[in-house]
């Protein structure tokens, strides 16, 4: 039955309808007991009508019901009733359509008088021939709506299957995350503790260069670590992105939504690797960051340069313009940065300028990794 069903539609409306044209034809010509021009002339409008029963199904229903006073069961007009149904919600209105089918059918053709009883069965006749295209109109109307509403609670049900597979693989990142920050990272960072005092205590130059060494990847580590861990931590559906690391050009950005009026000059080359530039524009964020905490109303310029096989970042800021607030911090954030400038073999310095303002300058190698 559905193989039949697709066959048939398959075919192109056209087709069906000048088919239905021509059998409403055959059957008023077979029919019908009144040949005159009258006659043929309003049975063969009804019949042509049909082509157009798609468009205007209430109007070519109209347009056919003549024919059905010159034949006891008009093709036309149920195939038109059919139509009809089929796109009409409308009940009333297709009681009203059955109706006129039926006292079409039932008046007499040209008018006479006869029997009222006879009358009135061919009506009760008509009523139930008319009603057959319309219930059966309504069938298929339903039964469509019914396969979309059945599309639409499979395409809800596919919906929540992605959102509980994302929440599964939400939650097993989340615990992944949590091993790896609980377990690896503690471990890398005493790797990096015990490198920094080895470094320390090393008298021969091989020893400290290797524990030089062992503590830039410990601490490399620790950062991509870190990364890591964010990112497994991010949802796994779409809304969410990975988030990649700050580079240069962001750095536009990050200065423009400081907070602070700031301005930023220079250019670097774009042979500054990956981690450089990291370390300029976590250089440039913690500035301007303590600039908005310990200088308020205070501008500042940010500045990139390069000297010879060396690049930096000069953030400079004017004397604060009002009482600064007493805000917690880790104390850490230059530390942090002298850190990080040691590990890519660079240098920061920081202190006050002879107007009360304050200078942060990074230098590093163009090509630190």
């Amino acid at each position: 039955m559905n193989r039949a069903r697709v066959q048939w539609q398959r075919i192109p409306a056209p087709v069906v309808d000048i088919v239905l044209v021509a059998v409403a034809a055959v059957d008023a010509w077979l029919n019908m007991w009144d040949h005159t021009r009258l006659g043929v002339a309003l049975a063969a409008l009804g019949c042509a009508a049909l082509a157009f029963r798609r468009r205007f199904p209430l109007g070519v229903f109209l347009l056919t019901l003549p024919t059905a006073l010159t034949q006891d069961v008009a093709v036309a007009v149920l195939v038109a009733l059919f139509t009809l149904a089929e796109r009409s919600r409308d009940r009333r209105l297709l009681a009203v359509c059955v109706a006129l089918a039926a006292i079409a059918s039932s008046t007499p053709w040209p008018l006479a008088e006869v029997d009222r009883t006879m009358t009135l069965v061919f009506f009760v006749y008509g009523l139930a021939t008319a009603a057959a295209p319309v219930l059966f109109g309504q069938l298929l109307q339903a039964q469509r709506d019914l396969a979309r509403r059945l599309a639409e609670i499979e395409e809800a049900r596919e919906h929540e299957r992605a959102l509980h597979a994302q929440a599964v693989l939400a939650r097993e990142r989340a615990q992944l995350a949590r091993e790896m920050h609980d377990v690896v990272s503690h471990q890398v960072s005493l790797i990096a503790v015990r490198a920094g005092a080895l470094q320390v205590a090393a008298k021969d130059a091989d020893a400290e260069e290797a524990a030089r060494t062992i503590r830039s990847l410990s601490v490399t580590t620790l950062d991509e670590l870190r990364t890591m861990v964010t990112l497994l931590r991010a949802s796994g559906g779409h809304a969410t992105e990975l988030t990649p690391q700050p580079t240069l050009a962001d750095l536009r950005k990050l200065v423009e939504s400081s907070g602070t009026q700031a301005q930023l000059t220079g250019e670097l080359p774009p042979a500054v690797g990956t981690p450089a530039q990291r370390a300029l524009y976590r250089t440039v964020q913690e500035a301007l960051t303590n600039v908005r905490k310990h200088a308020p109303g205070a501008t500042a310029r940010v500045e990139l340069w390069q000297d010879g096989d060396d690049v930096g970042v000069t953030v400079t800021n004017s004397p604060p313009r009002r009482p600064s607030l007493s805000l917690p911090g880790s104390q850490q954030g230059l530390v942090g940065l002298r850190e990080r400038a040691d590990i890519l073999h660079g240098t920061l310095e920081a202190g006050p300028t002879a107007e009360g303002g304050y200078r942060v300058r990074l230098r590093i190698p163009v090509s630190a990794d």
